[in-house]
């Protein structure tokens, strides 16, 4: 048995900023079952979403997420996390984030749906080098412990009052209590045969919800990203919208452009109207990223890792086409949050993807997801109620399962690899 202030499920951007701030009230204990590193996050390539520059707005940006979740979004939401978005940003470069820069000011790119260009960037890797900082920081942090190869499996809830959750560790199944559960579990890419989700994006954290209890909305928006490499593996290698927001267009093999006329954005239309188009227009022949105008120095430099990955396949992006595809990318719905991040479980918090905030609606705008994960999380922190955190009963004959002759621990071995 383990008793804890704050136990916070998944180490991408949301769990990980949500510790460095809970910190501040009490002990905290990350749980990840895979490495800290391992998460969407990680794996995000193009950057975050903000308000960074005088030719830009908040009313913009608003106008911008509503059109792409086709107004199925909760507007006041949106609303909220946009206006945040322009502190966010400086919130990541005071923790270490060397965004690229343009002389004296932040170098912004363009992405699809986006009026402006507002993404902060770091190269083609901005998730790895947020996901990096973060790591850093909570590791220097003594009141924040980190437990990876942690498999949680369920959640401990009584009278609708989430005490913690159970976790497999070492071969033990532990049961973990906290005054306060925070699921950052990430998505579901990997219930699909194609998706850009890592391994471990296997939708534990929105099972666990719902097995406790927790209401869910829009579980059927799936985004699929337009651009991925045409290539056989899991997951499948991203290219990143920001090439297309540097010229990049798409095509068939007789270099015909199937965006031109189809939306006044054409290649940077929202992402589910291009996937649908390139998806229809696969039926009956290859379609391919073209963005040979550009130097191959230059893109070598914009794009270090996509040129990189894509010379494993016999590719140089700066002459040849890249066989592209639509695939799975990240879910619009989830648990069912306020804009403190609470689900109608109390003590029981969610953020980042697994969460319905209702910033997305029915399509997510491009590079929105970390800036929502961002966001929400600081919130949650700033929203607690200092009498939840006086600290919880045990009772004196909770048991702590452990693997021999534990019946309900084989069976779930047997389901999950840890």
């Amino acid at each position: 048995m383990i008793v804890t202030d704050f136990l916070v499920i998944g180490s991408g951007i949301s769990g990980l900023n949500f510790s460095l701030n809970a910190s501040k009230k009490g002990k905290v204990l990350i749980v990840t079952k895979k490495k800290i590193i391992d998460s969407n996050t990680n794996y995000a390539q193009g950057g975050i979403a903000a308000v960074l520059d005088k030719t830009d707005n908040y009313e913009k940006h608003i106008e911008d997420t509503l059109n792409a979740g086709s107004h199925h979004n909760n507007k006041s939401a949106v609303e909220f996390m946009v206006k945040k978005s322009t502190t966010a940003i400086h919130q990541l470069i005071k923790m270490g984030v060397e965004f690229e820069k343009d002389g004296d000011k932040l170098a912004l790119a363009q992405e699809g749906g986006h009026q402006n260009r507002r993404i902060a960037y770091v190269g083609d890797y901005t998730g790895k080098e947020i996901e990096s900082a973060l790591v850093k920081n909570v590791k220097a942090n003594k009141k924040i412990i980190v437990k990876e190869d942690t498999f949680a499996y369920e959640l401990i809830v009584e009278n609708n009052n989430c005490i913690g959750a159970k976790v497999i560790h070492k071969n033990k199944a532990i049961n973990i209590y906290a005054k306060q559960t925070i699921l950052a579990t990430g998505g579901i890419g990997q219930i699909f045969l194609n998706t850009t989700n890592p391994q471990i994006a296997t939708g534990d954290g929105l099972a666990m919800a719902i097995n406790a209890g927790c209401k869910t909305q829009d579980l059927e928006f799936i985004q699929f990203h337009p651009t991925a490499l045409n290539k056989d593996s899991n997951p499948k290698f991203l290219i990143s919208e920001a090439v297309r927001g540097e010229g990049a267009k798409i095509v068939d093999k007789k270099n015909n452009r199937i965006m031109k006329d189809k939306h006044p954005m054409e290649e940077l239309a929202p992402r589910d109207i291009v996937s649908k188009e390139i998806y229809q227009q696969s039926l009956h022949k290859k379609i391919y990223l073209d963005i040979s105008s550009e130097k191959e120095n230059e893109l070598s430099t914009r794009f270090p890792k996509i040129f990189k990955k894509l010379q494993e396949y016999g590719i140089n992006m700066s002459k040849d086409l890249i066989p592209i595809t639509p695939a799975a990318h990240y879910i619009c719905g989830g648990v069912n949050t306020d804009l403190d991040g609470k689900t109608n479980i109390k003590n029981l918090f969610a953020f980042g993807e697994v969460s319905y905030t209702g910033v997305h609606g029915a399509n997510r705008l491009a590079s929105n997801s970390l800036l929502e994960a961002l966001v929400f999380s600081n919130q949650i922190v700033e929203a607690l109620d200092n009498k939840t955190l006086k600290g919880i009963k045990l009772k004196k004959n909770t048991d702590v399962l452990r693997s021999t002759n534990n019946k309900k621990l084989e069976e779930i071995q047997k389901k999950i690899k840890i």
